[in-house]
């Protein structure tokens, strides 16, 4: 026999510590070469380490929620000379015997708390038992933290993801077909719980904290007449979605600001205000918020002001739906130079949206609501939409803001001129 350390690989861009926010193995479980041991966070994404060999898990190396160094100890996995599983412990006092051990019990639904975070479990004699087949299902964090706050068990859904990884889709095909539960008469409690912040909502709190202290935020709010753009989508969208897919408003709203970036360049731009440096971006990689079952994530269009307005709305389609699924890439959650976000339907009336530091501007979208608007002096009845972006105030005057989201108005009111040059 022999004892197998694995260290926290190094996963490239300079990574120099994760944070480890689920354990699928425990002390005690065999495990497979190459089966998932554990989903780390880095500051872009969630990533999945595979054991190099196969054994017996005798130690893990770090609590879910803690920092791990590249390079330190991971897990710790028993291995005879061959490289097999190695043979099971004898009795312990705390522990069944291995020879005849019981199958495990269905876990029991968790409670919201333990949805943020699972740690190892407690040693004794489930410690010691078998890893369940729930975690050696194939899903991804966010399809994982879900199914524990429904109180699913991951092993009895049918994948119809690639060999066979469970989806959201899944989950909800699952619960179409439960029977809703009669709800139950609420009661007087004073009960409370600690919810533990970690992985990617741990990272979306540590950004927007960083962001609110170095960045002096100015909010400019104006509302436009989207009635002109929704006709024309709804045009565009009969004669060639069959063609060309279905254009969102959100994709003419895109289009506006990478077509207004181009005459305000210091909107497109990236500030190091620890060197005192702007960087001024030709290039629109343009960042869209997207809320996931995890937390908020912004994905990235590269190359923006490349595409049309089909490829556009494609585009966020796309990333929008990997990272929900989380299976966006790091090159897709990275090197944003403006960012766009929406609450859709959500949206309300005016918000006042965190810069995504190091930019020095974000664009945000309340929602569209009919409004009477007063046009030529006629009482009309209008689809009207407010703007609400904020701006680093250290190098984007009030003027330059303003002008830039007068811009963004005027391409989304005459929607026509989208098309032109």
């Amino acid at each position: 026999m022999s004892v197998h350390t694995v260290r926290m690989p190094d996963i490239g861009e300079g990574i120099a510590e994760v944070e480890v926010v689920e354990w699928l193995v425990k002390p005690g479980d065999e495990v497979a070469e190459d089966q998932i041991l554990c989903h780390v966070m880095t500051d872009k994404a969630s990533v999945e380490i595979p054991s190099p060999v196969a054994g017996r898990v005798l130690e893990l190396g770090s609590d879910v929620g803690r920092m791990l160094a590249v390079g330190s100890m991971l897990i710790r996995i028993e291995v005879d000379e061959s490289g097999q599983p190695a043979a099971a412990p004898g009795p312990r006092a705390s522990a069944p015997p291995p020879s005849s051990p019981p199958p495990p019990a269905p876990a029991p639904a968790p409670s919201p708390a333990a949805t943020t975070a699972r740690g190892p479990a407690p040693v004794g004699a489930s410690s010691l038992a078998s890893s369940t087949t729930a975690d050696r299902t194939l899903a991804a964090p966010a399809v994982r933290q879900r199914a524990r706050a429904l109180g699913i068990d991951l092993a009895a859904v049918n994948g119809t993801g690639p060999d066979g990884r469970v989806l959201h889709a899944d989950l909800d095909a699952l619960q179409a077909r439960a029977p809703s539960p009669a709800a139950p008469r609420a009661a007087r409690t004073d009960a409370t719980r600690e919810v533990k912040v970690i992985g990617l909502r741990r990272k979306i709190a540590q950004k927007m904290q960083e962001s609110k202290r170095r960045i002096p935020h100015f909010t400019y709010v104006e509302e436009v007449d989207v009635t002109e753009l929704l006709a024309l989508r709804d045009e565009l969208n009969r004669q060639h979605a069959a063609a060309r897919g279905e254009l969102s408003p959100l994709a003419f709203i895109a289009r506006a600001v990478v077509r207004a970036v181009a005459d305000f360049p210091q909107a497109n731009a990236r500030f190091d205000d620890d060197a005192g440096v702007l960087t001024l971006h030709e290039a629109v990689h343009l960042g869209v918020a997207t809320q996931t079952d995890g937390g908020l994530m912004v994905p990235v269009l590269h190359q923006a002001q490349a595409m049309d307005l089909w490829a556009t709305s494609a585009a966020i389609a796309r990333l929008a739906a990997a990272a929900r699924a989380g299976k966006a890439t790091r090159e897709e959650l990275a090197g944003s130079t403006i960012t766009l976000t929406s609450l859709g339907k959500l949206g309300g009336i005016v918000s006042t949206p965190v810069i995504n530091h190091p930019e020095v501007a974000i664009v945000g979208v309340n929602r569209i609501v009919a409004r009477p608007v007063v046009r030529e002096g006629i009482l009309q009845v209008r689809q009207m939409m407010n703007l609400s972006s904020s701006f680093d105030h250290r190098v984007v005057d009030g003027a330059v803001a303003a002008a830039f989201i007068q811009q963004v108005r005027r391409l989304l009111e005459h929607p026509a001129m989208l098309f032109m040059g």
